[in-house]
């Protein structure tokens, strides 16, 4: 079922509610309108559009989306969705316990489930993050235990099926509710769930049937990974439950700083200093680049402090794109706070010929050049 009318209208709370606030309002409109407690023609409808609304409001990302974007920045994860309800599971959420019937929170604690993703950091040098290098990483993750083989047991002993569930894992209770009397489905107490009775658990998982190992891993870094970014490892992370597929490994970028060059996006930012006679003469300067090597950079006569140069091409290169950005030269004059007799004398015979007047400025450097870096 898709819904027309706005989620939070439909919760009846405000747009700034927390977690809790939305799952008290659902909570409360289940209990009103759960078709197992209202006969009303129309109660299963709205049961599924607060659901609905529910479903997307309960989960931080979809929030996000629709807060800024409306139904239109769901896309698949929104109204194309089939929001059809399982009248068990919200009894389960309600109450506590299942209805019967489809194994109840049992069943799906047996499904097949996927592992958890595991999280490590990296830390990477200017260049390795610019040009993309291959790193050793070491990190640690459960496998299936070498001694068991996954089953618990240790080597040699038995495992028998238990005796107080038929090794179905789960076993049935009925509760008397405020409503209705019901059947309730639960872990079998005697196994925890598993069906199976380990007559001595395996010395090397405690019976877990999976141990803690150290896996080591070569990682490809794309050039361009810039300070706080992440590279994910598809299936390296924590392995699945029951046949369920392995979590993934998120790799945080960690990027040293450089001795001289900044980033700024795509393109790097190198403050140079000049002296005055360059300046004011003009001069080609050999430049540092990331690349390893210098490049000439003209410098024209009459350059003011904080011109920016920019070297087309040189700056860090666009992830899975062509092309690079730009290196973005900044330009300081150098004033020299020591002359020899030599240069104060030239440098008096200078000053007669500019005048001393000063010459007030609509605008100043910082202004200046914010407005050529962008910000």
């Amino acid at each position: 079922m898709t819904t027309n009318r706005d989620y939070y209208e439909i919760l009846g709370i405000s747009r700034t509610a927390s977690q809790d606030e939305i799952k008290q309002a659902f909570r409360k409109l289940a209990r009103q309108y759960h078709p197992d407690v209202n006969k009303d023609a129309d109660a299963e409808e709205k049961f599924k559009e607060f659901n609905e609304a529910y479903s997307i409001l309960s989960d931080a990302d979809k929030r996000a989306r629709y807060d800024r974007f409306g139904r239109a920045g769901l896309g698949d994860m929104g109204g194309s969705q089939d929001y059809s309800v399982h009248f068990e599971d919200i009894f389960e959420e309600l109450f506590g316990f299942g209805m019967g019937g489809r194994g109840g929170a049992t069943a799906r604690r047996n499904a097949p489930r996927r592992g958890r993703d595991l999280q490590m950091g990296l830390t990477l040098t200017f260049e390795e993050a610019v040009f993309g290098t291959e790193k050793d990483i070491s990190f640690e993750r459960d496998e299936t235990c070498s001694t068991c083989r996954g089953n618990g047991s240790e080597p040699g002993s038995s495992v028998k099926q238990c005796a107080t569930c038929g090794g179905r894992g789960e076993v049935r209770q009925v509760r008397q509710t405020f409503i209705v009397q019901m059947v309730e489905t639960v872990p079998c107490p005697n196994c925890q769930g598993r069906g199976q009775i380990i007559e001595k658990a395996c010395h090397t998982c405690s019976g877990r049937g999976q141990e803690r190992k150290k896996i080591n891993k070569k990682v490809s870094v794309p050039a361009g990974v810039d300070n706080g970014m992440q590279i994910r490892l598809p299936n390296e992370g924590q392995p699945g439950a029951n046949g369920g597929p392995n979590g993934n490994l998120f790799i945080a970028v960690d990027v040293k700083p450089h001795e001289y060059f900044k980033r700024k996006g795509e393109d790097i930012i190198l403050d140079l200093d000049i002296n005055i006679a360059q300046a004011v003469l003009g001069a080609d300067i050999p430049v540092p680049t990331v690349d390893g090597k210098d490049e000439t950079l003209t410098i024209p006569s009459g350059t003011q402090p904080g011109k920016v140069f920019n070297m087309r091409g040189k700056g860090v290169p666009r992830i899975r794109q062509s092309g690079r950005g730009d290196q973005r030269v900044i330009v300081n004059v150098d004033i020299p706070k020591k002359l020899t007799a030599e240069q104060h004398e030239l440098f008096e015979k200078l000053a007669l010929t500019l005048g001393t007047a000063p010459k007030p400025q609509q605008k100043g450097f910082l202004d200046w050049l914010n407005e050529t870096l962008g910000g």
